[in-house]
């Protein structure tokens, strides 16, 4: 058995990779105009991070409503206009051999800015957040479209794939938790089931053969929050609606309770083998996971199929190649940087 490293490429579908590090998605809170178009901040955030190394660099959470952003400082994909500022990134990021993603998303209960934040069920995220309106059925048809039209204007702005935000308290995690989502309709009788109709929409509107993400939350840390039996079964039927690959992370629901995440590096990556040794499914790893040397054990170990980085590659936009140096002892830069 060959021996996987950060350095070797991953293949999926039509999306090749050339390392196995991710930059994780990381709002900016940056867009200075209220319109959800990415600025020169972006332009230069994202680009810095391809001429580092990184082999997919996912976009920050993009909101597929404009109330549908945690800010108004947010970025969205709601209107054909944003979607030139996009392409304009992910070209000039595809330059230097990186892979772009976009992370979609809906806020939900947890839209700070919203005048009427909406949710499942009518419970606040926290004392700090307003109540959130219960979406009819109607009104949650109507997201599940604004999902569908966000996915074709990321695979018009050129994207290589694209991630769901299924996790961390937004709207989709909303509806798969019990304790968030007390409805008697069938979207409270099933807990994933407006996450596969979003899965679904967005599907149609993607490339057969372009690779789908969805981040989850494996568990939470909310008193009497659902533990990993549950985001299991709940992957299981959104694998069968056409996720690919699973981003594994935990919490983000609200205050935690009794039980607390962890603070040290690694602490998600059990998560992320558990789904996917549950579902035989490529799974990304993230959480601290900075040092070289464990991001590399945690592929080697095939703990994971890809590491996400994310506050490590905030402090250094070159963080993908000081890894691959720091294990393999050697590395080729760009061009105009080998005399470093």
């Amino acid at each position: 058995m060959t021996v996987k490293h950060l350095n070797t490429p991953f293949t999926l579908k039509n999306l090749e990779l050339k390392n196995r590090i991710v930059m994780a998605p990381m709002c900016q809170y940056s867009v200075d105009a209220m319109d959800g178009v990415p600025n020169e901040w972006h332009y230069v955030h994202y680009v810095s991070r391809a001429v580092g190394g990184a082999g997919l660099i996912i976009m920050e959470m993009t909101d597929v409503d404009p109330d549908g952003r945690i800010t108004n400082h947010d970025l969205g994909l709601w209107s054909d206009e944003q979607v030139p500022a996009f392409k304009r990134i992910i070209d000039e990021a595809h330059k230097y051999g990186a892979k772009v993603g976009i992370q979609i998303a809906h806020a939900g209960r947890k839209a700070e800015d919203a005048v009427q934040p909406v949710g499942p069920s009518a419970i606040s995220a926290g004392p700090e957040y307003k109540t959130p309106k219960p979406l009819t059925v109607d009104e949650i048809k109507v997201i599940v479209n604004q999902f569908k039209d966000a996915a074709r204007r990321a695979v018009e702005a050129g994207v290589d794939t694209i991630e769901i935000h299924g996790a961390h308290g937004y709207l989709v995690h909303q509806f798969q938790s019990p304790g968030i989502n007390v409805r008697e309709d069938e979207y409270g009788q099933n807990y994933a089931k407006f996450g596969i109709e979003v899965i679904q929409a967005v599907k149609s509107e993607m490339p057969a053969d372009m690779p789908l993400i969805l981040r989850i939350s494996a568990i939470e840390y909310m008193d009497n929050g659902y533990d990993l039996s549950h985001s299991i079964e709940l992957s299981k039927q959104y694998l069968e609606a056409g996720v690919d690959v699973f981003h594994v992370s935990t919490g983000g629901e609200g205050p935690a309770g009794t039980r607390k995440p962890g603070n040290y590096p690694g602490y998600q990556v059990p998560f992320a083998r558990a789904i996917k040794q549950a579902l035989n499914v490529p799974v990304i790893a993230v959480g601290m996971l900075e040092d070289p040397k464990l991001a590399e054990a945690t592929i080697a170990s095939e703990d994971a199929d890809l590491v996400a980085v994310a506050r490590g590659m905030l402090r250094d936009p070159y963080w993908a190649i000081h890894a691959i140096q720091a294990v393999k002892g050697e590395v080729t830069p760009p061009k105009q940087y080998g005399r470093a």
